[in-house]
């Protein structure tokens, strides 16, 4: 479903190049729900910006259902995003002169093809997430919980092969969080979502079926699940101790 490749990506300030990403390799299956972790500076953001097609990368290749990314005009890029990804940010990035149906709607909007299926999507993703209470409420109106959960709506709204979550839980506290968490395992379970995540936290991560841990831009570790959330949350924090050592 995503696959990448040898990816390097370097910034250059001044005359000095600093190399941020040193030939990663993964893959991640469809279905599968999979977390990016690593301290500052090991490449997490770049990682992502690369595979949101939001900045162009060195060499190697990021491919997504088939589609490589590499040598797309901006055309192309900006229909790989509001077709093929799905996107779940820590602000959340609802609008807020919005109701809450119509956020979860605007991926279908800005293709101008909302129809009878969408709403129909809608409607089963707010069922799914139980917020069929604020969907007509607005973004300033509800919490933080309610207004992730309804992100994670929108990012389904035109069924992504891939949905990219950025620090979803880092604004929130954490019942919210957890509450955040279980609904990207709805979306995996009931509707066989595949779902990249960055985070910094051992506890969402630990949710998760593989963790890929990230250091200097390079593919430190990769760790599955393998019996229950608390033992795989022990394994990933002494992964991490190790890493900083």
């Amino acid at each position: 479903m995503l696959y990448v490749k040898d990816l390097h990506k370097s910034y250059e300030v001044g005359k000095v190049k600093y190399q941020v990403l040193k030939g990663i390799d993964f893959h991640v299956a469809q279905g599968e729900f999979v977390a990016v972790m690593g301290p500052s500076g090991s490449g997490k953001t770049t990682l992502l910006n690369c595979i949101s097609c939001y900045i162009p990368f060195d060499g190697g290749s990021i491919t997504v259902g088939g589609t490589k990314l590499a040598g797309q005009n901006e055309e192309m890029l900006a229909k790989i995003r509001n077709t093929k990804l799905g996107f779940v940010f820590q602000d959340f990035m609802l609008l807020d002169g919005l109701t809450i149906r119509e956020n979860i709607l605007v991926p279908r909007i800005v293709q101008g093809e909302v129809g009878r299926d969408g709403e129909e999507l809608a409607d089963k993703l707010i069922s799914l997430f139980g917020i069929g209470h604020i969907v007509n409420k607005y973004p300033a109106e509800i919490s933080g919980g309610e207004k992730q959960r309804a992100a994670v709506a929108r990012s389904l709204i035109n069924n992504p092969m891939v949905i990219l979550a950025d620090e979803p839980t880092g604004n929130l506290d954490s019942k919210s969080s957890r509450a955040v968490i279980e609904t990207f395992i709805e979306a995996k379970d009931k509707m066989n979502a595949t779902i990249f995540m960055v985070t910094h936290d051992s506890f969402a991560a630990s949710f998760c079926d593989r963790v890929i841990l990230l250091k200097d831009g390079t593919l430190y570790r990769q760790l599955e699940k393998d019996g229950s959330r608390s033992e795989f949350q022990d394994e990933l924090l002494g992964v991490i101790k190790e890493m900083s050592a």
